[in-house]
This record gives structure tokens, C-alpha cells and sequence, in this order.
């Protein structure tokens, strides 16, 4: 058999395994599923069992699970509730953190382009992570969990936006302008999504939904394809592009097809997360400089340092601008969600190693700290807040307002 088909069935081997552990494990403490995906993929690794090795294919396979986890990242997102002065001390607390986290970056990566990387990174945050243990703790549909929407869907898009401006190679006015263009092409795509849709439209999708035909589903993809082309022909970054597909498909499938959309959703899930996401996240463990990091030096120091700095570049300006109505605890609860980071960190340090401007340690040192906040902040903000009440948003003062 070939190398590829070895890693490839090793790599599903570990996609059907790490939903059992984290099961298991769960029951006495809730462990993110990415955090067994990744450990697995160290494991057979070539710093470990040297069991699995990347090439061409496993590689591509592993891009586009990126793009379809930016993809849902960017579906997540429920603009409803990310709105009014949350949504300004949101964009506020998140432009301070890239200020802190480029003079950071630069500083600790010894130039600009690798300080822009790891400034990036440190001001991410890992919505998808915190959105279900903010469900499971009862929280989600309260203001507290309607503020920790806001602050991360910021902390999502922001780098998003922010590796497009800056990491382009193109003078800052370009790269404005095409990102102008990109953002108009956008809105034109959001005002076509908000438009009512035909009657055919809704019959087709509803007629199609169990058979081989599949009408939404190969719809959804082909916008998602239409977005990642505008975004490569405009010299953007396709993650760009895949946050905006996500962005458009939760606006079209709650138009057109809002009896059908939770289930078109969980199809495209079921690609998603049931295979592409995995595979991503298994490469990222396979890929993940071991070595490095437990050769100690500067590599294992720069691990706490990093989970710190998300502490301090992207928690600290959320607990100044956190908004007036929440108390001690939820400004402490608010901070740890907030600087929970590993999603886009890992998309972060791949390009990063892949443009050669960030070394394999660095990006495993971050990818690290990353892993250790997904696995501490939650749990401590959930044991802050645990004699906390969750408090609907008509409770203060009714829906927020631009």
C-alpha cells in the first residue's frame, strides 16, 4: 500500500477514535474533541511512532478541511445578536489586542512578517470551541453568552481580515482596495441572499433533500467555491473567502429554506466535521514539531509565554472594555472564553511554516499554548462562574440597538 493510503486510513482511524475518548474522558472532565484529533496525530507521527507521513494528497485533503472549518466558523456567527455598543466595545477590545499582539509579535519573532503572524494569532478566538460549553452550562441564550457571541465573533473575523491587509505582500493601499472590492462583492452577495427566492427554489430544495440529487447541498458548496475564487483571483486569502461563503449560507438557507436549513446544515456538517475538519486537525498533530518543543530552549519557553500573552494581548483589552452591566465574575468569565484560542491559531501557524516565514517550533509552541487554553479557560471559567445565573437579554433592557 501506498504511503498516502497508509496515512489517509490512519488518519480516519483517529477521526473515528477521538470522538470515543473525548466520550469517555467527558463524563469526568469535558476535553475538546481537536484536543484528541491533534495528540493522535503526534502520536503516529514522525517525532513519535513515524507511523504517518504527509505528501501531496494528504495535504490537499488536509486545505480543505481548513476551508470548511472557516466555513462553519463564518455559518456560527448569528449577526441578531452581535450587534449595538457590545458590538463596538467588540471591535475596540479587539483592534487594541492586534496593536499589543503586532508589537508583541514583532518583538518575540525578530520581524515583521513572522511578528504579524504570531500577533494574529494571539488575538484570535476559538468560537466554535466555546459556543457548546457555553450551551452546555445553560449560558448561551443569556446576555452573558449573547456578549461572549460578540467578542468571538470578532476574534474570528478580525484575523481573517487582519492576515488579508497584512500578510499579502502588497503595499497597505492595494491591499485596502482589493479587500474593498472583495467586501463589495460581498455585500452584493448578501443583498442577493436576503432577496426573497423564487417559489421553484424552495420546492426543489425541499424534493431534492433525500434523494441522490441533493440540490442544497451542491448549492451550498458551489457558493462556497464561487467565494474562495473571487477571493484567489483578487489575490485575498481563500480563508477570506470561506468566512464569507459561511457568512452568505446562513443568510440564504434562513430565506429560502428555514423549515429545511437546520437539516441542510447538518449535511454539510456531516462533511465537515465527519470527515475534511478531522483530517485537517490529525495533520496538524502529524505536522507538529515534537522535537522541538521537548528539546527544551526557547522553543518550550516560548509555550507559557504564549498562553500568557493570550491572556494578556486578547484578554486584557475585553476586560477593560467588557460591557458595564456585567459583574466580576462574568468580566473573568468573558476574558478566559475570549482568550481560548486554537482553531484559527493552527490555520495561522500552517500558513505561516508554509510561507516559510515562522519556524516549525514556533508554530508548535503557539499551536501548544493553544491546545493548554482550550483545555484550562473553559474550565476555570466555568468553575468562576458556576454560582452565576444566567440572565435573558430582555432583562437588560430589552434587544441592543445601533
Amino acid at each position: 500500500m501506498s504511503q498516502s493510503g497508509t496515512t489517509l486510513i490512519l488518519i480516519m482511524a483517529i477521526a473515528v477514535l477521538a470522538p470515543l475518548l473525548a466520550y469517555g474522558v467527558g463524563r469526568k472532565l469535558p476535553v475538546p474533541l481537536v484536543i484528541f484529533e491533534i495528540l493522535l496525530g503526534i502520536l503516529v507521527g514522525p517525532d513519535v511512532l513515524d507511523w504517518a507521513h504527509t505528501d501531496a494528497l494528504i495535504d490537499g485533503l488536509s486545505q480543505l478541511g481548513l476551508t470548511m472549518l472557516i466555513f462553519l466558523a463564518g455559518y456560527e456567527i448569528e449577526f441578531g445578536k452581535v450587534r449595538g455598543d457590545t458590538l463596538r466595545r467588540s471591535v475596540w477590545a479587539w483592534l487594541i489586542a492586534l496593536a499589543l499582539g503586532l508589537a508583541t509579535g514583532v518583538l518575540l519573532g525578530g520581524g515583521y512578517t513572522n511578528g504579524v503572524f504570531i500577533g494574529v494569532a494571539l488575538t484570535s478566538t476559538a468560537l466554535g470551541t466555546v459556543l457548546p460549553v457555553l450551551r452546555d452550562a445553560g449560558d448561551l441564550r443569556g446576555r452573558f453568552g449573547s456578549v461572549v457571541m460578540a467578542f468571538g465573533a470578532v476574534g474570528e473575523f478580525g484575523p481573517i481580515i487582519a492576515m488579508a491587509l497584512l500578510l499579502s505582500g502588497r503595499g497597505a493601499g492595494e491591499s485596502t482596495a482589493l479587500l474593498a472590492v472583495f467586501a463589495a462583492l460581498t455585500a452584493g452577495a448578501v443583498h442577493w441572499a436576503l432577496r426573497p427566492r423564487p417559489p421553484w427554489f424552495s420546492r426543489i430544495i425541499a424534493k431534492t433533500l433525500h434523494t441522490s440529487g441533493q440540490f442544497a447541498v451542491r448549492f451550498v458548496f458551489l457558493l462556497l467555491a464561487v467565494m474562495l475564487g473571487a477571493s484567489q483571483a483578487l489575490g485575498l486569502d481563500i480563508l477570506l473567502g470561506a468566512f464569507a461563503a459561511g457568512l452568505i449560507t446562513r443568510l440564504v438557507l434562513t430565506g429560502a429554506a428555514p423549515e429545511s436549513g437546520p437539516e441542510i446544515l447538518e449535511k454539510i456538517e456531516g462533511v465537515g466535521f465527519g470527515f475534511l475538519v478531522p483530517v485537517f486537525f490529525v495533520v496538524t498533530g502529524i505536522e507538529f514539531d515534537l522535537a522541538s518543543l521537548l528539546d527544551g530552549g526557547r522553543t518550550l519557553l516560548l509555550l507559557p509565554v504564549f498562553l500568557l500573552l493570550f491572556l494578556v494581548v486578547r484578554g486584557g483589552p475585553i476586560w477593560f472594555l467588557a460591557p458595564r452591566d456585567l459583574d466580576r465574575k462574568d468580566r473573568g468569565g468573558l476574558v478566559l472564553y475570549g482568550s481560548t484560542a486554537l482553531p484559527l491559531v493552527v490555520a495561522i501557524t500552517t500558513i505561516g511554516v508554509d510561507d516559510k516565514a515562522m519556524t516549525a517550533g514556533e508554530a508548535a509552541a503557539l499551536v501548544g499554548a493553544g491546545m493548554v487554553s482550550v483545555l484550562v479557560f473553559p474550565l476555570i471559567a466555568l468553575k468562576s462562574r458556576s454560582g452565576a445565573k444566567a440572565r435573558p437579554v430582555e432583562a437588560i433592557g430589552g434587544s441592543e440597538s445601533w
